[in-house]
């Protein structure tokens, strides 16, 4: 079983930018694949970015390309999610999870361990 702490979110205004962090404990850290999901009210939750065990594979929801960012730092046991140019419609609780497997998945069930979230709201 993989711990996982948040951190980093709050309210922004529109064009500006967050770091969100996600600190894990108990597996050996780089040993599964992680990823970075949000939920907004009434709707479901989805993987916005996705890093492999080895950080060799990357993956990135449509609608975050080219503004999100996810990177891991080993030596910390700790992955980010660098958010640019942050819109409205990117307001939602963010949550950090561990896969069961090595890569990258967008599928909830493939997580086995996940954060408590933290809310990041953009104001328009």
């Amino acid at each position: 079983q993989v711990q996982l702490v948040e951190s980093g979110g709050g309210l922004v205004q529109a064009g500006g930018s967050l770091r969100l962090s996600c600190t894990a404990s108990g597996r050996t850290f780089g040993s599964y694949g992680m990823g970075w999901f949000r939920q907004a009210p009434g709707k479901e939750r989805e993987l916005v970015a996705g890093i492999s065990w080895n950080g060799f594979r990357i993956n990135y929801t449509d609608s975050v390309k080219r503004r999100f960012a996810i990177s891991g730092d080993n030596a910390k046991n700790t992955i980010y999610l660098q958010k640019n140019s942050l819109k409205h419609e990117d307001t939602a609780v963010y949550y950090c999870a561990a896969s069961t497997g090595l890569g990258v998945t967008s599928r909830t069930a493939d997580f086995g361990s996940w954060g408590q979230g933290t809310q990041v709201t953009v104001s328009s």
